[in-house]
């Protein structure tokens, strides 16, 4: 989905904690050594063309190293309230609401 703002992370690999999962993207996709915080929130979405995905977002508040943007087109940092000016992704909206309205941090 081509031109779509989301948040950075992947598929969990077999033998893989979801932690360990998103500490390993964030690795792989902006260079970086995340600390893994809690668990934010869970969402399943079913996509019109059949899709479903099942994503789960936790916080990140300590990393050490230089963001780049290895994937990407572009990263940004934004405040949360921000976010819904974005055009992200249909299974990261609800999420995107909540955290615009303080309603998860």
């Amino acid at each position: 989905m081509a031109l779509k703002w989301e948040f950075p992370g992947g598929k969990i690999e077999a033998g893989e904690s979801p932690e360990e999962a998103l500490a390993r993207e964030l690795d792989e996709e902006l260079g970086i050594r995340a600390i893994i915080g809690p668990l934010v929130t869970r969402v399943r979405h079913n996509y019109r063309h059949g899709g479903a995905v099942d994503l789960q977002f936790f916080t990140v508040h300590e990393f050490a190293g230089e963001i780049e943007a290895r994937i990407y087109h572009q990263v940004r940092w934004v405040k949360l309230q921000d976010l819904s000016g974005y055009d992200f992704l249909a299974a990261d909206r609800g999420l995107i609401r909540d955290l615009a309205a303080g309603k998860l941090l």
